[in-house]
């Protein structure tokens, strides 16, 4: 593998012209996965106004927006890794609301959040219709190797040292289940796209040899 240091503001450059280069059928389905310390909302979010600018619309889509409810997420313990690891997020949901109607024979029709946090309720927010041709930017943790069907995967990496230190002392408690991640889905292993991010100001494409 060959590391390739990148600044951040090339880096976004090269996803949205490697995004926009992408052809698919409907609409892309794009992961932006990392920790949180990898901050993969932050990036998501940062591709979203140069990919219009290239004539995509776009939809961006957090996790954080999709969580199961408390007494299912908590029925462990509000430290359990094994339960952030296997059932924080609910991803049945984001499959029914987000990736599956971007899909090739789906609607376009998206719900941007399913579920407040803060309330612990339904987030009733309204359908929002995204035309073929754009793109819908999931990001949060833990999204790739549970068969939720992206047409691209950017993964953002960590060493183990690294993530320990980014990450805030209150969510330690989570490393744990990254490091059940990184052993039984090694997401670094197949991404469409990876980059460490041990340094946010110094990011880094991991790209085969060659």
């Amino acid at each position: 593998m060959r590391i390739r240091p990148i600044s951040p503001e090339r880096l976004v450059v090269a996803l949205t012209d490697r995004l926009v280069g992408t052809p698919v059928a409907g609409r892309l389905r794009v992961a932006v996965d990392g920790p949180p310390a990898a901050d993969p909302d932050v990036l998501a979010e940062a591709l979203v106004d140069p990919l219009r600018a290239a004539g995509r619309p776009v939809l961006h889509v957090r996790t954080t927006d999709f969580l199961r409810p408390a007494s299912v997420r908590l029925e462990h313990g509000r430290t359990n890794p094994d339960s952030y690891y296997l059932g924080w997020f609910d991803e049945v949901g984001l499959r029914r609301e987000v990736l599956d109607p971007a899909g090739p024979d789906g609607t376009g029709r998206l719900l941007p959040s399913l579920w407040d946090a803060g309330t612990d309720r339904a987030s009733r927010a309204g359908y929002v219709r995204l035309p073929p041709g754009g793109v819908v930017l999931v990001s949060g943790p833990l999204l790739l190797g549970g068969g939720l069907p992206f047409d691209l995967t950017v993964h953002l990496v960590l060493s183990a040292a690294a993530l320990r230190r980014r990450t805030d002392p209150e969510q330690a408690w989570i490393l744990p289940a990254f490091a059940r991640y990184a052993e039984e889905v090694a997401p670094e292993s197949f991404a469409d796209v990876v980059v460490r991010v041990d340094d946010p100001r110094h990011p880094a494409l991991v790209e085969a040899a060659g």
